[in-house]
């Protein structure tokens, strides 16, 4: 192909055609015009520091601020700053062409290519978000290198004009005329909290004006030094608190806090809280603020933390991601991702830390905090083996162990094998047995438990989990022969309506005992799953066939005297064995309508022996 033939060009915008775009376009939220406003008066004001700083111009006293003011009468928002101002030819450049940024040419010129220095805007797209709600702007503005004063006017076609004028001081006052379709931002309430929610931590003091001098903010609006900026060896944990308080408007206290001050190549900072959750009923659902450079970018991005972690509330400040940031940005870049890694490392250590150098104060809170360690644990296996170590379990007894610690103590009476109880009230009588023969018992009455011994399981090879009522441990086993009896077994069967039941004879250790039912393993664990995914699901619960076996204790004395019955007066052995059956139900489960009928027909027969 011959090069001659070839045309190049640039391509060229037609403002009376981009404008509409952008005024309907421009960002998914209209609030956020109010943002970039602001944020291009904190930049105008970071520049001119920086200048001080670099000894361009002279250090002078001022005391820097920016000014948010409404004029509902005149249908105006202004945001004024005594920052670096702009000269006519900077207005004409930056201002008057699209995308062009002032601030990338700042940072190219004097901050090399280290770093932006705190400057927020870099695209130079945002001042054009006033547009989204006004259907003129003015600017007046006056550089700070003394050159005259430049007024500035724009309408919504695109179409411009610019002429001197006396502004007497260095700074820029930006004025937007807000269109009658668009007059719920002339409104001090909704103004407040959108300066509160996306101005709340920018590093210039703003400051609220109306016209209203009884409702004056004599008090910025905002704070300046964010907690997440300070050295955490400076923080008390009253400031933790209040600052939780402040930000998230919960006066529950958290459980603790992370702190993160993340170096190169990272560069982020943040504080992290467990909040304090009143139920597992109660929404776990947490919050993250995503801020860049201390200006508000959003609420809960998931993309940041991992799905585990979401019951947190904090803040993350990232400069390295763009201030209009989109999820689908998120999800495919790298530095999120490491800066989600980062988050979790940081979440264990935490952890670790309490378990190992505050396990009292650790052990207060575990309840609280167990229900998301575990499911941490189960979605991470990397996570898991991070935190192993401080996982602990809650025993009967109201103490605590790691797992670890229990199989220690074990090694004597159950050898890797880790006992639980799904429900304190109604296994009181298997929590005693175990109890009387210095068995720990684990407490795992939460939804979320059967899945968590499972992974546990998964995970390493040296444990098991039993519920209690699952067999009978050789702890609680006493010493002597187990012979069979086949009639009781038939007369066990016959008053229990289960023809298949599986009946054993043991001697216990406790002869108070007369018979233990006993569910295994498998069967218990799969009827919790089908219960976890009806409750999940919406779906009616479902009724899981159940695998359990009557273990007939054969030192009781009741054993023996059933025996000697069942020879002597058969329909007496069949009340007392019913009776002897219901009690085991009764302590391994609730009983169904039908079968506490039965129980306190039987008890009354019973009675009307004496």
């Amino acid at each position: 192909m011959n090069s001659e033939n070839i045309k190049k060009g640039g391509i060229s915008v037609d403002t009376e055609h981009i404008f509409p775009i952008i005024k309907k376009w421009l960002y998914s939220e209209k609030d956020i015009f109010l943002r970039e406003i602001v944020s291009n008066a904190t930049d105008a004001i970071t520049k001119y520091k920086r200048l001080q700083s670099l000894g361009q111009i002279p250090s002078d006293d001022c005391a820097y601020r920016i000014t948010v003011t409404l004029d509902k009468d005149a249908g105006t928002i202004s945001v004024s700053d005594n920052g670096i101002g702009m000269s006519a030819e900077e207005l004409e450049t930056y201002i008057c062409n699209i995308a062009l940024s002032g601030a990338f040419e700042f940072i190219q010129k004097y901050e090399g290519e280290g770093g932006a220095n705190g400057i927020i805007g870099h695209f130079g797209l945002g001042f054009y978000s006033a547009f989204m709600v006004s259907d003129s702007v003015e600017i007046y503005t006056k550089s700070f290198t003394d050159a005259p004063g430049v007024h500035w006017v724009c309408d919504e076609s695109g179409s411009y004009s610019t002429e001197a004028c006396d502004k007497a001081d260095r700074g820029t006052t930006v004025i937007m005329h807000v269109t009658d379709e668009e007059r719920e931002y002339l409104d001090r309430t909704r103004l407040i909290g959108m300066l509160r929610k996306y101005c709340a931590f920018m590093p210039v003091e703003i400051y609220f004006e109306d016209g209203d001098e009884e409702k004056a903010e004599s008090a910025p609006i905002n704070d300046t030094a964010p907690l997440w900026q300070s050295n955490p060896s400076d923080c008390t944990d009253e400031q933790y608190k209040d600052f939780y308080n402040k930000v998230f408007s919960d006066f529950k206290e958290p459980l603790f806090h992370i702190h993160i001050n993340a170096d190169y190549p990272l560069n982020f900072k943040g504080i992290l809280y467990f909040p304090r959750i009143s139920s597992e009923y109660e929404s776990i659902e947490g919050q993250v603020k995503l801020y860049y450079n201390q200006v508000f970018v959003a609420d809960n991005i998931k993309e940041v933390i991992p799905d585990y972690l979401l019951m947190l509330r904090g803040v993350l400040d990232c400069p390295e991601l763009p201030l209009n940031v989109s999820r689908s940005y998120l999800q495919n870049n790298t530095y999120v991702t490491k800066v989600s890694a980062h988050i979790v490392k940081k979440v264990a250590d935490k952890l670790n830390s309490l378990c190992n150098l505050e396990r009292e104060q650790y052990e207060k809170i575990w309840n609280d905090i167990r229900i998301f360690v575990e499911y941490a644990s189960i979605r991470d296996r990397k996570f898991y083996e991070r935190v192993k170590g401080s996982l602990l379990l809650s025993l009967t007894d109201g103490t605590h162990v790691t797992v670890d610690e229990y199989l220690e103590k074990a090694k004597v009476t159950n050898e890797g094998v880790v006992y639980y109880t799904t429900d304190r009230a109604l296994q009181a009588q298997y929590i005693s047995l175990f109890a009387s023969q210095g068995i720990s018992v684990a407490v795992l009455e939460k939804t979320l438990d059967t899945q968590f011994i499972s992974a546990l399981e998964s995970y390493r090879d040296d444990v098991k989990f039993k519920r209690i009522d699952a067999d009978v441990a050789e702890a609680i086993k006493g010493d002597g022969e187990v012979s069979e009896q086949p009639e009781l077994t038939e007369l066990f069967r016959r008053v229990s309506g289960s023809e298949q039941m599986s009946v054993t004879y043991q001697p216990l250790k406790d002869a108070s005992v007369p018979a233990l039912l006993n569910v295994t393993e498998e069967s218990s664990r799969m009827a919790e799953m089908m219960r976890m995914y009806a409750m999940s699901t919406g779906a009616a619960p479902m009724d899981f066939p159940t695998e359990y076996s009557l273990v007939v204790n054969t030192a009781s004395p009741l054993y023996a005297k059933l025996l000697t019955l069942h020879a002597q007066d058969p329909e007496k052995a069949a009340l007392i064995a019913g009776h002897i059956y219901s009690l085991s139900l009764l302590a391994q489960r609730k009983l169904t309508a039908e079968e506490l009928q039965r129980f306190l027909s039987d008890s009354f027969s019973l009675l009307e022996l004496l």
